[in-house]
């Protein structure tokens, strides 16, 4: 009796990613509208605001100790395990490979660069503008604080902008950005804003961060996901180049696999004409047959019954002793002396 299998929930998904087209018709490659530019004007003038507000040591800076003192992490002690697991989704290296591989299987399937190569910019983007202004502004963290009040900056530290707030922007915000219809753009975008938010708020949780620090690193993220637009020509050109890369390679290969091999190609070899032999030779040949070489004698080959060779004296007899003729009385024995026979008559 045959019964039919029941799909799983894997397997339904399996099939509806195969009825979808391999390329797609078309990619909604977003570009620098004006109210893109809007919003990254004002995102902008927030993150100077913030950083002007921390070096004047304003209200804003009082906000960080009074946050610090109240100890978050042991007012709700209990759910400090959990926090630790949580902020690792703005990690650089775990998010990095997570997202990578989720738009490499992408960028496979349909048959296009893009969604890596926009990964790779922004992340670069990101090392280069969020490191540089922690290098450049040296604020201590903390648990490094070394006067009450003060905004610690220029002191050798490397905690402003918050690092996981912006990475949790950038990585999770560009699923938003590469997303293929409105709907779950908007979606992914609130999505990634409230995970970055959260893992934000995870390191003011475990005092490493102050709050400055969380508001100055999600505007540092936003900035980067909202300039994109204006490096889409130059991976389009990258891409392009990849893809040129690719082909000029593969003609090569195949090029090198239909030509011969160097050490197959031998010198022609010359053939002399032939002609008729002289009469001194034809004479020489005459006179001395016997010095042509005789042909060989070819015989063919000797079967032997299976088993071991044993010579001609060793063998064991198949017959009696003896000879098999009947004895003749007036017969000698080959090979002895005649016998001399009675005389009869007269």
């Amino acid at each position: 009796m045959r019964t039919n299998r029941k799909l799983t929930r894997l397997d339904r998904v399996f099939a509806r990613l195969d009825r979808e087209p391999e390329r797609p018709a078309h990619i909604d490659v977003p570009k620098m509208s004006r109210h893109r530019v809007v919003l990254f004007a004002a995102t902008l003038a927030f993150y100077g605001a913030i950083v002007w507000a921390v070096v004047i040591t304003s209200w804003l800076v009082r906000l960080d100790w009074q946050v610090m003192f109240f100890r978050p992490y042991q007012q709700w002690s209990e759910i400090h395990a959990f926090v630790d697991y949580y902020v690792v989704l703005g990690q650089r290296g775990p998010t990095a490979v997570m997202v990578a591989a989720w738009l490499g299987w992408r960028s496979w399937r349909q048959h296009t660069l893009r969604p890596l190569l926009a990964l790779g910019v922004s992340l670069l983007l990101l090392n280069i503008t969020v490191g540089a202004a922690k290098i450049g502004m040296g604020r201590l963290g903390p648990h490094y604080a070394t006067s009450i009040g003060s905004n610690e900056m220029w002191l050798g530290g490397d905690i402003f902008p918050s690092g996981h707030t912006a990475n949790a922007v950038v990585t999770w915000g560009i699923l938003a950005y590469l997303a293929s219809t409105p709907r779950a753009r908007r979606w992914l975008s609130a999505l990634s804003a409230v995970t970055s938010l959260g893992v934000g708020l995870s390191t003011v949780y475990l005092g490493t961060h102050w709050l400055s620090d969380v508001l100055l690193g999600w505007a540092a993220g936003l900035l980067i996901l909202l300039a994109l637009p204006w490096f889409e020509p130059l991976i389009a050109r990258a891409e392009t180049g990849i893809f040129d890369l690719r082909d000029r390679w593969r003609e090569r290969r195949a090029d090198a696999v239909a030509a011969p091999p160097a050490g197959s190609v031998t010198a022609p070899v010359l053939l002399k004409p032939l002609s008729a032999p002289a009469d001194d030779e034809v004479a020489a040949c005459e006179a001395a047959p016997a010095a042509r070489p005789a042909r060989a004698i070819v015989h063919p080959p000797v079967y032997l019954a299976p088993g071991p060779h044993t010579a001609r004296a060793d063998r064991m007899p198949v017959t009696p002793a003896g000879s098999r003729r009947p004895p003749h009385p007036d017969r000698s024995t080959r090979g002895a002396a005649p016998t001399a026979r009675p005389l009869t008559g007269g």
